[in-house]
């Protein structure tokens, strides 16, 4: 298969091709180890490729036999290094398969790589020390976001269609909204985090996916969730498929818009441009839009304070894990100065103030829920800027102690965490993009706890009345030629 017939596919066709025998998933796997090697030194979005042993019977899901990369950071599998993008992990090789794995196995998923991370996932865009910055496919001086840069830049350059992200304050959407792609955050508890851990980050951490379409996330999502043993919590199974979603109508939603974030940061222009229109596109579909106001139960700098020392206690303690573990320092020789900085914030994070943060997380949590008695949906920019430039994240970070590195991601951030906090679903949708650059333009739209089929059938609904799948960046795999 040539790489442009191939990247033209989003996963759920790739898929149909191998059940209907009309190629198979070796056939798909070169294709896509193609599109790698074509496209990867321009955007540096993975980290290692690796020979495969996976066999998927074909047709027996709706994903078997489809290329897959994992992100350095979350998942295990079995033999393969996961090193966090990090100089502290380097050569961490995983003992068994975590259960997302398993899953992702079952699906018929053909892993053939990692994509880059930034360091310990502590950012929001993906330039590590170890592997180097990832380029956004659509403008090579830009990032392509955190901390699923890896696998956003991936997707968006046409090397796989679908792939493995995390998101703890918005590390899958971001990405999603960077390289103009589809990316839903589930519920908290919809996926397993285990065997080796109950939850990640106090339950801030989920596990989900960047794609080109909404079909292919819904896929994956049904294939991925539900409880494994051992796990301390789970959110209710949904009453159909999620893949049936996509294509139900979702009726007529009562949907609250936040044009400006909470803690005071303004929406650039060309981002409340974009939003303007997607109001007018969810009016024109029938949906009752409003502006809103939205109470978070804390003022920001509660919330940030609190956030800051949930996130810091959990990076301290796996930083000390990882360095007993292979008996390396712990200092500037392995770690970047934003992770070192909150290692040592997290180090004076009492158990009393820990508490008290989880206390926080719980009034922000019902806070939220109080706003989905009202209202359907809420509509938010995913970010209030276009995708920044390289190096300008973390300028001056070695001046910033843990908290002021926080503040800094929650300022360039400030939509997407706190429905991390809630543990409620929210997605980025590409429905626009920039009228002078070009450059994509995520909207993010949140619903109550365990409502993802909600958001899905909104998603399937925008992809119709204003499809983005034809919109191809700079650095696209299906321009090359196959040799």
């Amino acid at each position: 298969m040539r790489i442009a017939e191939y990247a033209s596919f989003d996963a759920v066709g790739l898929a149909d091709l191998v059940a209907e025998r009309e190629v198979t998933s070796a056939e798909l796997e070169a294709a896509a180890r193609e599109a790698a090697r074509a496209v990867n030194p321009r955007i540096n979005a993975i980290v290692e490729t690796w020979p495969t042993d996976d066999d998927p019977d074909p047709g027996s899901t709706p994903l078997a036999g489809v290329p897959f990369l994992i992100k350095d950071i979350g998942v295990s599998m079995a033999g393969r290094r996961m090193e966090l993008g990090s100089r502290l992990a380097v050569g961490n090789v995983a003992r068994a398969d975590s259960f997302l794995m398993r899953r992702f196995r079952r699906a018929g998923l053909v892993t053939f790589g990692r994509t880059a991370t930034p360091e310990m996932a502590y950012s929001t865009t993906t330039e590590p020390v170890l592997y180097g910055a990832t380029r956004n496919p659509w403008n090579l001086e830009r990032s392509a976001g955190g901390s699923s840069g890896g696998a956003g830049a991936a997707v968006a350059a046409g090397v796989v269609p679908i792939a493995h992200a995390t998101d703890a304050a918005g590390s899958l959407r971001i990405p999603a909204a960077y390289n103009g792609l589809f990316g839903l955050k589930p519920t908290r508890g919809r996926v397993s985090m285990g065997p080796d851990v109950d939850e990640s980050f106090n339950g801030l951490a989920v596990h989900g996916s960047v794609s080109r379409t909404v079909r292919d996330s819904a896929a994956l999502l049904d294939q991925i969730r539900g409880p494994e043993p051992g796990d301390p919590y789970f959110a209710q199974e949904p009453s159909r498929p999620y893949a049936e979603e996509v294509t139900r109508h979702p009726g007529s939603l009562r949907i609250g818009v936040l044009a400006q974030a909470w803690g005071g940061r303004r929406t650039t222009p060309p981002v409340a441009d974009a939003l303007s229109r997607t109001v007018g596109l969810l009016e024109s579909l029938g949906h009752q839009v409003e502006e809103v106001k939205v109470d978070l139960g804390v003022d920001w700098e509660e919330f940030v304070l609190a956030a800051a020392r949930q996130w810091t206690a959990n990076l301290t303690a796996s930083i000390d894990e990882l360095a007993a573990a292979f008996d390396r320092p712990i200092d500037s020789s392995t770690l970047e100065p934003p992770t070192l900085a909150g290692y040592h914030y997290g180090q004076r994070v009492s158990g009393a103030r820990f508490v008290t943060a989880l206390a926080v997380r719980n009034r922000i949590a019902r806070s939220l829920a109080r706003y989905f008695d009202t209202h359907d949906v809420l509509l938010t920019p995913t970010l209030p800027e276009l995708p920044v430039s390289l190096g300008t994240h973390a300028e001056n970070a070695e001046a910033l102690d843990g908290l002021g590195w926080l503040r800094r991601i929650f300022d360039l951030a400030p939509f997407t965490t706190a429905f991390n906090v809630a543990g409620t679903p929210a997605m980025s949708v590409p429905v626009t993009a920039d009228a002078e650059t070009g450059l994509p333009i995520g909207m993010q739209f949140a619903a109550g706890y365990g409502l993802e089929g909600r958001l899905f059938r909104l998603a399937g609904q925008l992809e119709q009345a204003s499809p983005w799948s034809g919109r191809t960046p700079t650095v696209w795999a299906g321009n090359h030629t196959s040799r």
